[in-house]
């Protein structure tokens, strides 16, 4: 049985284990160095929400807060590799959208995607999509990296008008500037 936890305090065991799914998820050219998440956790900007089956860590995912505090920008999310296509990525969504719920005062989560149209990215936007996300149709470019992105949210409460990609960008590059940021 998969059993989660959500922590915001800097936990160097749990992160030990969590960091060994991200490096393998995401090349070092796209994750963030151990030092600045440290200073997130630091600055209390971030949560880490971490899977279990049968006391082994096989999901970890990194989220954040921004100043708008009804939102969530879920930063990276990951399955240990032995563990994917079993289901574990949509129910470990499903428990940060229910803790989202049930424990914070988030209305909405944000994610971004590559735009790029490959297979892998399509798949990812499918998943996504699969978990209640809804797809903006605002193509992002950033400065620092070459690739083009696009968001996609979750609505927890009903919204009157659906947010604009352009909009929930501005709250994503505010997340990633101030991740940055020196403390």
């Amino acid at each position: 049985m998969l059993e989660f936890q959500t922590v915001q305090k800097w936990d160097e065991l749990l992160w030990n284990d969590a960091e060994k799914i991200y490096e393998a998820a995401f090349p070092a050219h796209s994750r963030k160095k151990r030092r600045i998440i440290q200073r997130m956790f630091d600055k209390n900007m971030c949560y880490l929400h971490i899977a279990f089956l049968e006391n082994e860590m096989v999901a970890m995912a990194l989220s954040g807060i921004v100043d708008n505090p009804q939102i969530l920008v879920l930063d990276y999310i990951a399955v240990k590799n032995d563990f994917q296509n079993h289901g574990i990525g949509r129910k470990f969504v499903d428990y940060i959208t229910e803790w989202c719920q049930e424990f914070e005062n988030f209305n909405l989560i944000v994610v971004e995607v590559e735009a790029e149209k490959t297979n892998l990215n399509e798949k990812r936007i499918q998943f996504w999509l699969k978990c209640g996300f809804q797809l903006t149709d605002y193509i992002h470019s950033y400065i620092w990296v070459p690739e083009k992105y696009q968001a996609m949210f979750y609505s927890i409460k009903p919204l009157d008008i659906p947010p604009e990609g352009q909009d929930l960008f501005t709250y994503i590059t505010e997340f990633h500037k101030k991740s940055f940021r020196g403390s």
